[in-house]
């Protein structure tokens, strides 16, 4: 029996699971199509029913595996995607967050995200995230790469409080966001999710992570997304389009890892003592 998955729960009052499916890298050749629509829908049945993409992923491909997996499952699913900075403007964010939808096969995205900052003024963003909430056509919105500074200045705006979620770079060896980014997102009720959770795999040849992982019979992978699911208000995102690889993710969640080890993996990946400038893939 597994243990349950752990919930964040957004700011307007949905819990979703702190472990999903992140799709970035999917969509790119037709060979592999099945593959990651099989993979997309094992995680579902395993519980990690919050699905991350974006319209740069495979330049769209990405959505189309995803509307695929989701035919007859898009009401098991929260739906997040990503809105290019340069479509951004006020009109261009709606006319993309359409395209979006119609490659996902779905009338509603659950979170739509600004994928980075880019020339079009904040203010017009949010103004088209708050009309695309207004007509139903995203449950809530945020934000993707944003360091502290970006998102007092985003609070700062107009309907700008109701960010929903701020995805980033995070894990074992990528910690500058707990000096002030992660308190400052906990602290507002913004979800962190953390992209590339176990750094794009390079996090597994670690020795020590290696060692502590035997110890728990688990794998590095595992330790490193424990890690993460031990942090208030963090959802980690990994992708993986290889079946084995997707029950191994989502055995994490069942991992106790002890005191004295966390001691141990502070001392192998020490988190930051001053503010480091947020770090990007």
């Amino acid at each position: 029996m597994h243990d349950p998955i752990p919930t964040v729960t957004l700011p307007n009052g949905i819990a979703v699971p702190a472990l999903g499916l992140g799709t970035w890298q999917m969509g790119e050749t037709r060979a592999r199509a099945n593959e990651e629509i099989d993979s997309i829908r094992l995680g579902l049945d395993l519980g990690m029913t919050l699905v991350d993409t974006a319209e740069m992923y495979a330049e769209g491909g990405a959505e189309l595996i995803v509307g695929k997996a989701l035919e007859d499952r898009r009401d098991e699913v929260f739906l997040v995607s990503k809105v290019y900075p340069w479509n951004a403007s006020r009109t261009g964010t709606i006319a993309a967050c359409e395209a979006s939808l119609k490659r996902l096969g779905t009338d509603r995205l659950d979170l739509y995200l600004l994928h980075w900052r880019g020339d079009h003024p904040l203010a017009d963003t949010v103004a088209a995230f708050e009309e695309l909430r207004a007509a139903g056509k995203i449950g809530a919105w945020g934000v993707s790469n944003f360091d502290t500074a970006d998102m007092e200045e985003l609070f700062a705006l107009p309907g700008g409080e109701n960010c929903a979620a701020n995805q980033v770079l995070y894990n074992l060896s990528r910690r500058g966001v707990e000096y002030d980014l992660l308190p400052w997102c906990q602290s507002h009720g913004v979800a962190l999710m953390a992209y590339s959770p176990i750094e794009q795999g390079r996090l597994v040849h670690h020795p020590e992570l290696i060692r502590i992982a035997k110890a728990y019979q688990a794998t590095p992978a595992q330790v490193a997304l424990a890690f993460l699911l031990e942090r208030d208000g963090v959802i980690a995102i990994p992708k993986s389009a290889n079946l084995r690889r997707v029950r191994e993710n989502r055995d994490a969640a069942d991992l106790e890892i002890s005191e004295e080890d966390w001691a141990t993996l502070d001392a192998t990946f020490p988190p930051p003592d001053h503010k480091v400038p947020l770090e990007m893939i």
